[in-house]
């Protein structure tokens, strides 16, 4: 997978919603802005919920790839 060299990442795989989206908001403020955390998820809802968490909070979605059943998103803290 492409994605590499996050700051922290953050491993949701078996968590249904709104488990990787609950975690993703604590996580995110473990890192620094201007810093990248890696959500790894296997919840097909992850996608859109990921995509409107980062426009609603204001951070950058850098990157999404997916392998199989496994998502892979980079985001930036950007506040």
């Amino acid at each position: 997978m492409a994605i590499e060299g996050a700051d922290k990442t953050l491993d949701c795989l078996h968590m249904m919603c709104p488990m990787p989206i609950v975690k993703v908001s604590k996580a995110i403020k473990e890192v620094e802005v201007g810093q990248t955390l890696l959500l790894i998820a296997d919840d097909p809802g992850a996608t859109p919920d990921i995509q409107t968490w980062s426009r609603r909070m204001g951070h950058e979605l850098v990157a999404t790839e997916q392998e199989g059943k496994v998502l892979r998103f980079l985001i930036r803290r950007t506040s």
